[in-house]
């Protein structure tokens, strides 16, 4: 593991892996203030478990339109560079929510304006983790391919680390401090974070946007015709196809042709505003996206993404309040339990690096999906008290099913992931857009 450390650091650099390091963990961290937020619409607001599912629904919405902010990132730099500034903006809008529910009391006792905040807080963070995924990809991508199963590893170790410590002093800091000053210790990190995105330098794009991004984009889409022109041609070769479906592929080449045509020809004019250009690069961005959904590689892994999170509901509100009002549960044991789930995922992706990388990500998402089923059971045991008939106490079966049921939801998306690593090798999208939609939910 040290070997490893050290191999990054050599080839992306200390500071860069101090960022994605750190971003990583401030994201699994969140357990700990979010506990506290959960602590605080329950006892403090009194709401019930369908209004608090509400104000996190809404609080957590930002995570749900996380393409916006990769095609914003990509298409309108700020002062010619199109990561570190959008990075440094999110940060302060994570921080900033923070400081003024620790420091304001009165704040965090308004449902509007805690909701408010709290949905600022999530568009931080989201954009931040849309940022530094599109920066590990361009890391990945340009410098050193080798190292992209290692530098996502270390991201999700230190995401892991983060929720394991977050868990754990959550609960302490619940029994022990008011939530005002847990709402201020964690800002903490934020403000670190902040400090640190000046650590890492990002070259210059230069002026001419639109023309460089009109090229990129429609040349990630030559480059993935021409892939499915060389599988043709080889096809051509060892199967004789027929003259129908060469005519079909030399139709698709003068497609390419035009594309590349129409890119040049509307590369920005010296006269043209910015606001002009901005417009033009978010039209054309905006259009590959829809064009790259439209490949089977990516429509079928983002319907089976949808699909497997709309039937499945959410109940983690509900077996909350279950857990805490009737079971009587304190909030240190169920720290204890987050951590077991956060325990899984660093085993999950110690096991696939170790055992499961020649495995097909379809057979892994098969086995996760048919796991989770039947971890799920487990609460409608604990709600259906068959595990008192059984003599099973509630604490063990909540940490034997619900701790395992969250390593196993964090591992998933995780998965996917290298579905989507697999197309943006392709060139098909966007290293920004690669990384919203790929970990579009693993944090709500």
């Amino acid at each position: 593991m040290i070997q490893c450390i050290k191999q990054l650091k050599t080839a992306f650099g200390l500071a860069f892996l101090w960022l994605v390091c750190l971003i990583y963990f401030t994201q699994g961290f969140r357990s700990f203030v979010w506990t506290a937020v959960s602590y605080q619409l329950k006892d403090r607001l009194k709401l019930s478990p369908s209004a608090s599912q509400f104000v996190f629904s809404v609080s957590f919405f930002p995570w749900s339109i996380k393409p916006i902010y990769g095609i914003l990132s990509d298409c309108i730099p700020i002062k010619g560079k199109k990561r570190i500034p959008y990075l440094v903006i999110s940060t302060v809008m994570s921080l900033v929510p923070w400081l003024i529910l620790g420091i304001n009391a009165s704040t965090s006792s308004s449902i509007g304006h805690l909701m408010i905040l709290l949905t600022l807080q999530n568009l931080g963070s989201a954009m931040a983790d849309v940022v530094v995924d599109a920066m590990i990809a361009e890391a990945v991508q340009f410098e050193k391919a080798s190292f992209a199963g290692d530098l996502q590893s270390l991201s999700w170790l230190s995401m892991a680390f983060g929720g394991v410590c977050g868990s754990l002093l959550g609960g302490y800091a619940l029994t022990n401090l008011e939530i005002d000053i847990i709402f201020l210790l964690f800002s903490i990190l934020p403000a670190i974070q902040l400090f640190s995105c000046g650590l890492v330098e990002e070259s210059s794009m230069g002026g001419e946007v639109l023309s460089d991004f009109c090229i990129s984009s429609d040349s990630h889409h030559l480059n993935g015709k021409a892939n499915d022109l060389d599988e043709d041609s080889s096809l051509e070769k060892k199967s004789y196809v027929s003259t129908r479906k060469r005519k079909k592929i030399q139709k698709k080449s003068k497609k390419t042709q035009l594309t590349r045509r129409k890119a040049q020809t509307l590369s920005p004019g010296k006269g043209e505003s910015l606001p002009l250009l901005w417009f033009q690069s978010l039209k054309y961005a905006t259009y590959n996206l829809c064009r790259a959904f439209k490949q089977p590689m990516i429509l079928r892994p983002m319907a089976w993404f949808f699909l497997a999170h709309v039937t499945v509901p959410n109940l983690s509100t509900v077996m909350f309040y279950y857990q805490t009002e009737f079971l009587k549960l304190e909030a240190s044991f169920l720290g204890t339990v987050r951590v077991i789930g956060w325990l899984g995922l660093m085993l999950g992706t110690f096991t696939y690096n170790q055992y499961l990388k020649k495995m097909k990500l379809r057979r892994i998402l098969a086995l996760t999906h048919i796991g989770l089923a039947f971890l799920n059971l487990f609460d409608v045991i604990l709600v259906s008290r068959t595990n008192v008939a059984f003599g099973v106490s509630d604490k063990t079966l909540v940490l034997c099913g619900s701790a395992l049921s969250d390593a196993v939801n964090q591992f998933k998306p995780h998965a996917l992931f290298l579905v989507f690593s697999y197309v943006q090798s392709l060139d098909i999208l966007s290293s920004a857009n690669l990384s919203c939609h790929c970990t579009g939910s693993c944090h709500s």
